[in-house]
């Protein structure tokens, strides 16, 4: 597990990233998933700092605009994955909220109506 301070000297790829971040979410490992949101984090605030002609901060990949567009069409696939994953655990989420509702008789479906929510 990469640690944040590390962050600065060892940023892996972002499809590296993404791909990490799916299987925290499929393990659904909160305390992973906090870190690797705090690595995505730094990692815009350094793209935006390198990103932009007017800004002074000196950080270490500073003029590497076409690098990050090549990392970010090599991840592009992986984030698309996790995209389905994320709107997967969502759709999840809304129905186990609307069971628990049920269960404590806040709720109650009518035999037409689908429990997912989805059409």
């Amino acid at each position: 597990m990469m640690q944040l301070s590390k962050w600065r000297t060892d940023r892996p790829a972002l499809k590296e990233l993404v791909l990490e971040a799916s299987q925290a979410l499929a393990r659904l490992d909160a305390d992973r998933l906090e870190e690797l949101a705090l690595c995505c984090q730094v990692l815009n605030r350094e793209l935006k700092g390198d990103l932009n002609p007017d800004s002074s901060s000196s950080s270490p990949g500073r003029g590497k605009r076409k690098d990050v567009k090549a990392e970010a069409r090599e991840a592009a696939p992986a984030m698309v994955a996790f995209a389905g994953v994320l709107d997967a655990t969502r759709a999840n989420l809304q129905v186990m909220h609307r069971l628990r509702a049920v269960c404590r008789g806040e709720l109650e479906y009518s035999p037409w109506e689908k429990p997912d929510g989805h059409d």
